[in-house]
């Protein structure tokens, strides 16, 4: 009889396909919405009448729900890093299926990501699991996570009203960052929801707590606006890169979080603070590498559009003096 690692580890790696798969899955449903109307990176909305699109969210939903059960089976630590496994599986279907190249340097920023975030989950402190939604609600309401909650509604609001209009279509880390940010709440609130779930289920109502529904609004309007930003993003960047920068990202914001309002820092050794700082300074690296890759195609690009333009002036030059009453 398999143990509950293993379930956990099969249902880890399960999630990580589907995960994987539907960042191909909704770009390819982009891309098609994007011939009959307005592109969502110019605030177009027609890909929701694209079944692939559908087809991409359905994968997503699943793969998330394979990762939740994961979590009732295994340790955060053996499945957490296996979430890299969906960067790679991503930026294979992009290669063979949406035909972007990943060059050797975005293979080494992606390798950075990964280790890098494996480096920091490993590391990371365990948290304590509370046992009611009022729990929860305190540890919410306490000054050092509201100070971050403000920091981070601050932060998005400055990226969505300033950034975007001036340079969204041009740095990932815009439409990333959006994500990652409101992803980490996402988190923190889809924990207190499971936990009245459970609770729920196990005969201790938790439905007729206020905070209950509150926390379920917060995760509802931050689930939307992770899936408009990241629907900008797929659609604008190379999918290959998308999917590494904004798992490092979302995966470091989630934990810091989590180390803020459940004070999971307190306690830590030496040895595995250095290890977690090394692990940024990693994730930090394969970022900027995959920013700079990022940077490198679109430089290569605008010079091909340069020099196709030109050949056209010219041809259309010698077909103009050919044709010339003068000749």
């Amino acid at each position: 009889m398999e143990s509950d690692n293993g379930k956990g580890l099969i249902l880890a790696v399960a999630s990580s396909v589907f995960i994987g798969s539907s960042f191909i899955l909704k770009k390819k449903g982009l891309k098609r919405a994007a011939a009959f109307g307005t592109r969502a990176g110019y605030g177009g909305y027609t890909y929701l009448l694209e079944p692939l699109w559908w087809a991409g969210m359905v994968t997503m939903i699943v793969g998330e729900a394979a990762n939740f059960v994961a979590y009732i089976y295994a340790p955060a630590v053996l499945v957490t890093p296996l979430g890299a496994l969906s960067i790679i599986i991503s930026a294979v279907l992009a290669h063979f299926l949406l035909k972007e190249k990943l060059k050797k340097m975005g293979v080494l920023g992606c390798v950075s990501c990964i280790v890098g975030s494996v480096v920091i989950v490993i590391h990371a402190p365990k948290e304590q699991t509370p046992n009611s939604v009022e729990e929860i609600w305190n540890l919410a309401t306490q000054p050092a996570f509201l100070i971050y909650v403000a920091i981070t509604m601050s932060i998005v609001l400055a990226l969505i009203l300033h950034f975007e209009p001036l340079c969204g279509q041009t740095n990932i880390l815009v439409y990333i960052g959006i994500c990652s940010l409101m992803g980490a709440l996402t988190v923190m609130s889809i924990k207190a929801i499971g936990i009245a779930i459970k609770l729920t289920m196990e005969g201790v109502s938790q439905i007729g707590y206020p905070q209950t529904w509150l926390f379920a609004m917060v995760a509802g309007t931050c689930v939307v606006t992770q899936l408009i930003y990241l629907n900008k993003a797929l659609d604008t960047f190379n999918a290959a890169i998308v999917s590494p920068v904004y798992y490092v990202m979302f995966t470091t914001l989630t934990i810091v979080a989590s180390a803020i309002m459940f004070k999971d820092w307190s306690g830590q050794d030496a040895a595995s603070i250095a290890s977690e700082l090394c692990g940024f300074i990693t994730v930090l690296t394969g970022t900027m590498i995959l920013h700079g890759t990022r940077e490198e195609e679109q430089q290569a690009s605008s010079e091909q559009v340069r020099w196709y333009e030109s050949r056209k002036s010219t041809n259309e030059e010698h077909l103009i003096s050919l044709y010339s009453p003068e000749y």
